[in-house]
């Protein structure tokens, strides 16, 4: 299908689409690389009658260690998150979920910023940035904001920004030396929606005590969730086998499925669990400095 007739912006400056935005409110969507929204206008799930294009803006597609993190400008491109040697060195996890999304078209195209504003409850991006405590810097008529992952995505394809506020730059910290994090997720087929998936970043003291931990668990509920209570069972512990089953039964218990074409609730739960397990091992080896791919797992 073709979507239904619009009119196109492309503004030079934020404040510019700021405006744009302001004047035409609900009616006006705002497209950054197009990998969810234009699907749904050819399918008329979403029909704007204004467009405002972001590409056009200079400065929002960069990548820049500061201050102890890793700052992403909103149009920066999954391809180049992918390809990036920091995020690599620094924050492997989110290498991890980037690799995941999609295929290499998607990736060539789709944003950071969009694919965080699209708010699927099964996309990649969310659950890897919440167990990583990243923050989303914004700018509406109002000024400028910071809001954490889970104050931007407040339910499914659900964020809190207002009629003319936009994504500027996601923010994610860099993790302290002796910390690990890995993203898995369970998918049909290579390319596709999780069905479940897990994010865990880990840090260990010199005994190999755990002295920090965020679990975030992904396409198990209407947003990511942080499995706050598998989070305390290992939290001042040092972890063996059985105190990982024990929290991966926990995480398992903290989501929130719901049963589709991709599988029951139950079967969700159980995946929960299992990628739990193999996330957290994971994320102890690289914790210790060891590299492991999860590419070919």
């Amino acid at each position: 299908m073709y979507p239904q007739e619009f009119e196109y912006f492309c503004p030079e400056t934020l404040e510019d689409a700021v405006g744009l935005l302001s004047k035409y409110g609900e009616e006006a969507r705002v497209l950054a690389g197009g990998q969810s929204l234009i699907p749904l206008m050819k399918l008329r799930l979403a029909s704007p009658k204004y467009l405002i294009h972001l590409g056009g803006i200079q400065g929002l597609s960069t990548i820049e260690e500061q201050d102890g993190m890793i700052s992403f400008g909103a149009l920066t491109r999954h391809a180049e998150v992918e390809e990036s040697s920091l995020v690599q060195a620094k924050l492997p996890m989110m290498h991890d979920a980037v690799s995941m999304i999609g295929d290499v078209q998607i990736r060539n195209l789709g944003t950071i910023g969009g694919c965080l504003v699209h708010a699927d409850p099964a996309g990649d991006m969310a659950p890897a940035l919440l167990a990583l405590g990243a923050r989303v810097n914004t700018l509406s008529s109002n000024g400028k904001r910071t809001l954490k992952i889970h104050e931007l995505i407040v339910d499914a394809y659900s964020t809190d920004l207002g009629e003319d506020e936009v994504v500027t730059r996601v923010l994610v910290p860099i993790p302290q030396k002796g910390s690990g994090g890995v993203y898995l997720k369970f998918e049909r087929r290579a390319g596709d929606f999780a069905v479940a998936s897990v994010g865990v970043q880990i840090s260990l003291q010199k005994d190999g005590t755990c002295s920090e931990i965020a679990v975030a668990l992904g396409a198990v509920g209407f947003t990511a969730i942080r499995a706050r209570k598998a989070e305390e069972l290992l939290r001042g512990k040092q972890v063996d086998d059985v105190l990982a089953k024990q929290a991966a039964d926990q995480a398992s218990a903290e989501a929130d499925p719901f049963s589709d074409i991709r599988g029951s609730a139950e079967y969700k739960r159980h995946l929960v669990g299992v990628l739990f397990q193999r996330a957290l091992k994971i994320a102890l080896k690289r914790a210790g400095g060891e590299e492991v791919d999860t590419v070919h797992l």
